[in-house]
């Protein structure tokens, strides 16, 4: 017996990885060279294609497609229907397999609803992309990025709330105090809730 689940409905093809208690829901399609970690849970209508990594404990909402060049690792949200690419000038006549540009989202972001990811940028680690933002470039970890093109307009905690507008101080929900570090923030001390 599988120690994951996979709905009747959806396609895991032979030679893809899926790690133990994710779950697969309806009309999802894993293609054959996927790696899936644990605890996972991959909504309605994904498709997870040849080449990806997927970390443990992901959460992919409802019409995700995850193409090949993509990298998500642990703790990740993936909001319904954002959009990730994978080439930056696509025509259909032409094939650009050769030119796939790697996307690599780092532990903890979360990423709205409608979001789109232009291939090639890295989200930090903890980022937050707004529901609808366009992100064209990388994203400093902790930053919360809104708008189209997406700008960084504060700083998240890892517990997802919102720090001061400096990024410096403590966060009121989980006590984690952050400094400023180069262009970013991190964290210096963590709090107790989270």
């Amino acid at each position: 017996m599988p120690d994951h689940f996979v709905h009747e409905s959806a396609y895991v093809d032979d030679g893809a990885t899926i790690g133990a208690g994710t779950k697969i829901w309806h009309f999802c399609h894993v293609l054959g060279g996927a790696v899936i970690g644990e605890r996972c849970s991959v909504g309605q209508n994904v498709v997870i294609m040849n080449g990806t990594r997927i970390g443990n404990n992901v959460k992919i909402q409802n019409n995700v497609s995850i193409y090949e060049g993509v990298e998500i690792e642990d703790d990740v949200f993936c909001g319904p229907s954002m959009v990730f690419t994978n080439v930056v000038n696509p025509r259909s006549h032409v094939s650009r397999k050769h030119e796939y540009r790697r996307t690599l989202v780092r532990r903890g972001a979360s990423i709205g609803a409608n979001a789109t990811i232009v291939c090639g940028a890295t989200l930090g680690e903890y980022a937050f992309v707004g529901a609808g933002a366009v992100v064209t470039k990388d994203v400093p970890a902790y930053a919360l990025m809104t708008g189209v093109p997406a700008r960084r307009v504060g700083w998240m905690c890892q517990c997802g709330e919102r720090l001061p507008a400096s990024g410096e101080g403590t966060c009121a929900a989980c006590g984690t105090t952050f400094e400023k570090h180069g262009e970013g923030i991190r964290p210096v001390a963590t709090g107790g809730a989270a």
